[in-house]
């Protein structure tokens, strides 16, 4: 074998061990805050090295807020994002896909296109609060509002509500129309996490 292609096969290994370090996942990261979305209300896409606790870095470089992780005997919690330390029957948890995974952001390994929503909970006997989830409806300016629990099973929101331009709409089956608009549709519903945003 040349010296030159020896060369170039050590300069290809080399290369070959350091790129897949360089690639990141694509993925929909959003922040919902105990008062108000806190990061991505429209699911933008980041660059992420992992897991669900790389998102949360990712999406905290982007929108530039502070959030804190304590290591436990369980692995890394995530206990503070924004102002609010979680403590008593609060605190700040994930989903990915609209599942709540039994495991840590750090041991929840992400794929490309996933979404990943981290959001303040309070929970009771029944456990967190739904997360809501909006998408387009079949018509123009029409909207579906899903109320997801830990396990992403689905149902429609009765009696959510769709906020567009300073309006709000009642979407009593989980569903309504809100006429022609030029922003950003969001729902809420009392209980639940605050929906994305959809155009």
């Amino acid at each position: 074998m040349s010296r030159r292609l020896v060369v170039l096969v050590a300069v290809l290994a080399t290369a070959l061990l350091v790129v897949p370090a360089a690639f990141a996942l694509r993925v929909h990261v959003r922040v919902e805050g105990k008062t108000q979305t806190i990061y991505g209300s429209a699911e933008p896409t980041l660059n992420v090295k992992a897991n669900a606790l790389d998102a949360l870095d990712s999406a905290s470089v982007a929108g530039e807020f502070y959030y804190h992780v304590t290591t436990t005997s369980f692995g890394p919690y995530v206990d503070q994002i924004g102002r609010y330390v979680a403590g008593g029957s609060n605190g700040w948890v994930f989903k990915v896909n609209g599942v709540s995974p039994p495991v840590g952001a750090d041991a929840v390994t992400l794929k490309d296109g996933d979404r990943v929503l981290w959001y303040w909970a309070t929970f009771g006997p029944k456990g967190g609060p739904p997360t809501l989830s909006l998408r387009a409806g079949p018509k123009r300016n029409c909207y579906r509002v899903l109320a997801q629990d830990d396990t992403g099973k689905s149902t429609p929101a009765r009696g959510a509500r769709l906020h567009v331009n300073g309006r709000s709409v009642p979407a009593r089956t989980g569903s309504a129309c809100v006429g022609a608009h030029p922003g950003l549709v969001t729902a809420t519903l009392k209980g639940a996490v605050r929906s994305n945003a959809v155009r």
